[in-house]
């Protein structure tokens, strides 16, 4: 299936005027691909790639897996995205295993050796594409500037932040993600495992910070009163802490003062 790349991606019909737009949509023509959901090999697509620019993602999402032994941490890429093929390491001293897994059926083209030939005339869609590229890798060092946080709830709840700014729906009470995000694969989008995953969503449902379930998600109030409020819980849960431990250095320091318990028994 071939499809005309400015009728299936607005943001970069948006590189040209009307004119320029009729000149160059034939000329944007690019194979698309269709991913169903599960683990999905893209070796071949990758292969017949040659010198082309990569996989852009036309809709649709896809979880890139990247494992180092036994953890693995997963980014979410959709629409816009451009998917490059991994390039080999002469200096790699640690096995790392890569892995695409479709969380919703997606479409990608094609941007081969061919499409970059015909698209030469018109630089604005290199200039997008380099732009697509270096937002995904600022993402990337946004997600892991979230992953740092020592709070599990705090991590979880950047995140969806950080995902409802791309894919969510505002809505008055705040905001509605419909992404298929099992407990699985959030804890790899923190550094988390699954156990921990599902007690810390039920602490910020319980808050009434973050209700739902895999695949709608509801985000009440703003960044702000999220931050406020689990602030406000760190204070009082340190606060709790070290109550207990004056409590009981106080009553330990007690027994080792008070002489009269040596002598009860001499």
């Amino acid at each position: 299936m071939h499809r005309y790349l400015l009728d299936a991606d607005d943001d970069l019909a948006r590189e040209f005027d009307m004119r320029t737009r009729l000149a160059a949509r034939t000329g944007t023509t690019a194979r698309v691909l269709l991913a169903e959901l599960g683990e999905c090999d893209l070796t071949v697509a990758f292969s017949a790639l040659g010198n082309g620019f990569g996989l852009l993602v036309l809709d649709g999402l896809i979880a890139f897996e990247v494992a180092v032994g036994d953890r693995t941490a997963t980014e979410l890429v959709g629409a816009g995205d451009l998917i490059t093929p991994a390039r080999d390491r002469t200096d790699a001293m640690l096995e790392c295993r890569a892995a695409y897994r479709v969380l919703a059926p997606a479409q990608l083209a094609m941007l081969d050796a061919d499409f970059a030939a015909r698209v030469r005339p018109w630089p604005q869609v290199v200039q997008a594409l380099v732009r697509r590229a270096s937002r995904r890798t600022a993402e990337i060092d946004e997600m892991r500037a979230i992953a740092c946080h020592p709070r599990l709830e705090v991590r979880l709840d950047l995140l969806f932040w950080h995902l409802a700014a791309r894919w969510g729906r505002v809505e008055p009470s705040g905001i509605r993600l419909t992404l298929p995000l099992t407990h699985r694969v959030l804890g790899q989008l923190v550094a988390a495992e699954r156990p921990s995953i599902s007690h810390a969503l039920a602490r910020l449902s319980n808050a009434g910070l973050i209700t739902g379930s895999a695949g709608d998600w509801h985000l009440h109030g703003s960044v702000q009163t999220h931050l406020s409020s689990l602030a406000d819980r760190d204070a009082g849960r340190q606060s709790d802490t070290h109550g207990r431990q004056a409590a009981a250095n106080g009553s330990g320091s007690g027994r080792r003062r008070d002489p009269s318990r040596r002598l009860v028994g001499s």
